[in-house]
């Protein structure tokens, strides 16, 4: 499901103009992304967290050259989905 394809269900769900939900979406997303860089972790009950993991400094290879690499520690975005979300996908989700 892509951006685009979320705005028109919420906006056909709730008859809010596309516009309006688009731009309610933008800032959602800006509002996660500004917290996460701040290093604050973003919390939504019952759905899961937008979190920061570190990653800690390890030795990599460059297989073309056959020579060792330092790759420093450093941080990435996260998200971690409730219990109550990952048991809804269990139960529900038929592939």
């Amino acid at each position: 499901m892509t951006k685009a394809e979320i705005v028109s269900s919420i906006s056909d769900k709730s008859g809010i103009e596309k516009a309006d939900v688009l731009a309610t979406v933008e800032a959602f997303m800006e509002e996660v992304k500004t917290s996460l860089e701040k290093g604050d972790n973003v919390y939504l009950r019952g759905f899961g967290s937008f979190i920061i993991k570190t990653r800690a400094e390890k030795t990599g290879r460059n297989i073309s050259k056959n020579t060792t690499i330092k790759i420093p520690a450093h941080n990435i975005p996260a998200f971690k989905p409730a219990k109550v979300f990952v048991e809804s996908i269990k139960s529900n989700v038929s592939v």
